[in-house]
């Protein structure tokens, strides 16, 4: 499982011009599913992205969590995170998981955030969806359950 993790003022995401998530100040999670992740997967990326020390503290220095402001999360699917593009120019998408295992992990990780008590928004899993968002910083991280980065 991979997640691009950016920190935001406020992101937001539309489908067919309507738009059906908005968070203010928080953490805008772009999440991709490959083909073998499992719940061990899923635990690793979320209690990552939780507890991501990428927020100022009194001191202006990013050692503060989502957590311990209460903010926001939006997660929008992401299939080609796993786009291979070495060979050719033509990204190959063999790693990204099946629609149908996919979104059961996608929504698996809403579910858990919700569990935890945040306020999670999402996207619609398979949907040509419009992303915006004010980066705050800006503030990038890359996460990968295999660890590959």
């Amino acid at each position: 499982m991979r997640a691009v993790v950016q920190r935001v003022k406020s992101s937001s995401v539309s489908v067919k011009g309507e738009v059906i998530s908005k968070i203010d100040k928080g953490l805008m999670v772009l999440l991709g599913v490959e083909v073998n992740d499992d719940e061990r997967d899923l635990d690793y990326i979320i209690k990552k992205v939780i507890k991501l020390r990428i927020f100022d503290d009194e001191d202006g220095v990013m050692n503060k969590s989502l957590l311990d402001y209460g903010l926001e999360i939006l997660v929008v699917s992401q299939f080609t995170l796993y786009g291979d593009a070495r060979k050719g120019n033509r990204p190959s998408y063999v790693r990204s998981a099946k629609f149908n295992d996919g979104i059961l992990l996608y929504n698996k990780f809403i579910e858990e955030l919700e569990k935890l008590n945040i306020k999670v928004s999402h996207g619609e899993y398979g949907a040509n969806m419009d992303v915006e968002l004010i980066n705050d910083g800006p503030v990038t991280i890359l996460l990968d359950s295999n660890k590959e980065f």
